[in-house]
């Protein structure tokens, strides 16, 4: 695992589902921030990225996976994506 590259990583950033409901905040420190709904850092933990597989481990102990398939995250039964590629517009 490969941590020491994750400042400059492209994957770096704000992840979040089609809704706006979950939030995965990808830090460069290799660190992620989860928000659910207005819960705020609901969870929090450390991540890895090797290629375009990511590794969660929260600060609990729990364990999770998932990966990027063209510019989307798959995570869990999640579909998360990048958040300035999202669309729409704001108000």
């Amino acid at each position: 695992m490969n941590t020491e590259h994750v400042d400059s990583h492209p994957y770096a950033g704000m992840w979040v589902t089609a809704d706006g409901y979950i939030r995965h905040e990808l830090l460069p420190n290799g660190r992620y921030d989860e928000a659910r709904g207005g819960r705020k850092s609901a969870y929090q933990g450390r991540y890895t990225i090797e290629g375009d597989h990511i590794e969660y481990v929260d600060d609990t102990g729990f364990t999770a996976d998932g990966d990027f398939v063209d510019g989307v995250l798959y995570h869990a039964g999640m579909v998360l994506y990048l958040e300035e590629h999202r669309g729409g517009s704001e108000e």
